[in-house]
């Protein structure tokens, strides 16, 4: 059971003179009280921004909407609050007002990949489905800017089941992401029945769900929500922490409820200047989530939108990262990092350079180390029983699933799997007259 500090409990009754400690944990009294005024937020954090910055935030927040959750607002070091990670990421910075010549309003194409609204139809098997547009906090560096506190677009649900009958009538689609706005956002209820529906089709094999709440809203994931999300199974679900010190106990608590549930955990994380640019950072948040049952999933270079200039690195910066991780630390903690293609090009994996040259017959490879090392490959290679003529091919290539259970004898009678009425031996007179043998 979480012990509840004495941080917690002062800023519990600052927020609500009215409300109890057992509130904190409450996750509609979270966002119900919700930071999104800079006199709150400076009353809280016991600060007073001098008038000029005061101003240049005020301008901020009248373009891009201010709202924290008293649990993420609770991890500031007040010490240090603008040198922390958590505050860089949660309250509005002036640099946002930059717009850069190359920055875009809808820098991955979304809108225009969108067969019809809150679907985005980017990959040939799989889509994007916007089912909310409310989270729990604005992160600063947020790709959907533009949609941020624009309580127009909520979606409804006229929209969301032309959103499932696209998914329905398109064949091709074998996995959705139910992404927002955050889906964890919605009612138990409103979720059941977006995943009730989609569990429908039949050529939908997987549903994964997109959800910030592990890392600024932990209380979301109640035992309700778990088991409701337990009755859709398989799920994926994928969070995003960006930083070691988002792994509190309460974070842990939320994963460890889904892990144990069965549903497989990953990891997205944005690269960010001066929040987790580092190669310490990042294996250190990679550790702790593999502590907690989570994979990491991709690392992603920050994208052009507007507002993000501040936040953005160098490429060159990613890569040192990752030449940090792979053979540093186990392969399944290293995500793939990836450049989410402006104009909707999709993601396109980044990695060091681990070829050194090759020729006919040979590789040169490197190691992490240095090691400099060759592969020689097959002197002569031709594909096992294959002309490459694929419109054609008439191999058995035994794509599907072997039958683990095969009935005999009288069991095939007796079974309900298989569809046996009658067993009848060979070569009897009345067979060989009705199939017209002498």
């Amino acid at each position: 059971m979480t012990i509840f500090n004495e941080k917690q409990q002062e800023l519990t009754e600052k927020i609500d003179a009215d409300a109890h400690i057992k509130n904190w944990r409450d996750w509609k009294w979270q966002v119900k009280h919700s930071i999104r005024d800079v006199d709150t937020f400076e009353t809280l954090l016991g600060i007073q921004f001098p008038e000029k910055q005061r101003k240049q935030i005020d301008k901020t927040i009248e373009k891009f909407p201010l709202s924290i959750t008293p649990y993420y607002f609770s991890l500031i070091d007040e010490e240090d609050y603008s040198n922390d990670p958590v505050f860089k990421q949660s309250f509005p910075s002036p640099s946002e007002l930059i717009i850069n010549r190359h920055d875009m309003l809808d820098p991955l194409a979304e809108d225009k990949d969108s067969p019809v609204p809150l679907i985005t139809h980017r990959y040939p098997d799989r889509v994007l489905f916007h089912i909310s547009n409310t989270c729990s906090m604005y992160c600063r560096h947020c790709t959907r800017k533009r949609k941020v506190g624009d309580h127009d677009s909520i979606p409804n649900k006229t929209e969301i089941l032309n959103g499932i009958k696209y998914i329905a009538e398109t064949p091709q689609v074998r996995d959705v992401l139910l992404s927002g706005g955050d889906p964890f956002l919605l009612s138990d209820n409103c979720l059941d029945w977006i995943l009730t529906e989609l569990r429908k089709i039949p050529h939908l094999e997987v549903i994964r769900i997109g959800t910030r709440t592990p890392v600024v809203l932990p209380y979301r994931i109640t035992d309700e929500l778990v088991e409701m999300l337990k009755k859709h199974q398989p799920l994926w679900i994928n969070t995003h922490f960006n930083h070691p010190r988002e792994i509190t106990t309460s974070s842990k608590e939320s994963l460890a409820k889904l892990a144990d549930a069965g549903f497989p955990l990953g990891n997205q994380s944005v690269l960010l200047a001066g929040v987790n640019d580092c190669p310490r950072i990042i294996k250190k948040l990679v550790h702790r989530l593999v502590q907690n049952r989570v994979r990491p999933y991709y690392l992603y270079q920050c994208d052009l939108s507007e507002g993000l200039a501040h936040f953005r690195t160098p490429v060159g910066k990613g890569i040192e990262i990752m030449e940090s991780l792979i053979g540093h630390t186990s392969g399944f903690a290293v995500p793939t990092y990836v450049v989410d293609a402006p104009g909707g090009g999709g993601k396109i994996p980044l990695m060091p350079n681990y070829i050194i040259s090759w020729s006919t017959n040979k590789v040169i490879l490197r190691n992490y180390e240095g090691v400099i090392t060759t592969y020689k490959e097959p002197d002569s290679y031709e594909p096992y029983f294959c002309d490459r003529n694929c419109d054609s091919c008439d191999l058995q290539l035994k794509l599907e699933s072997p039958e683990e259970t095969k009935a005999i004898g009288i069991e095939k009678l007796l079974s309900d799997y298989d569809k046996t009425y009658t067993l009848t031996p060979r070569n009897i007179e009345r067979i060989t007259r009705r199939n017209g043998q002498s």
